[in-house]
């Protein structure tokens, strides 16, 4: 499978799992997220603190998701971005729509999510 194939495989997955449930989204981004993780989040959020990240997956699961215009940039090698549009709905919450970008580098163990941005739109 390719980088870019690769990398969109993993964003998808995560999206699953967010709609599966709190502890399915939990056990991927602990095991998908890099040793020392940036996430920008809506509202200038900015969150750095791993256990963190992984500790908010366990929140409710989106009830649907639609991913739009995913594109892969290549930063080298080992390091590549995915950016797309992201339109998701909770029960009885207005969709949600963004703009996505995530960075992913590749480690001995496989691709881990480095950097995760998210614009509201």
């Amino acid at each position: 499978m390719a980088a870019t194939d690769e990398i969109i495989d993993i964003e998808r997955r995560g999206w699953e799992a967010l709609s599966t449930d709190g502890a399915a989204a939990t056990a991927f981004y602990d095991e998908v997220l890099d040793a020392e993780p940036i996430v920008l989040l809506p509202g200038g959020m900015v969150v750095r603190d791993r256990q963190q990240i992984v500790d908010s997956m366990s929140g409710a699961a989106w009830s649907s998701f639609e991913l739009e215009d995913l594109e892969v940039r290549a930063l080298g090698d080992d390091a590549a971005t995915v950016t797309y549009g992201v339109v998701a709905e909770r029960e009885g919450a207005d969709p949600y729509s963004a703009l996505m970008a995530s960075t992913y580098v590749r480690r001995d163990d496989g691709w881990r999510l480095a950097v995760h941005q998210q614009t509201p739109r």
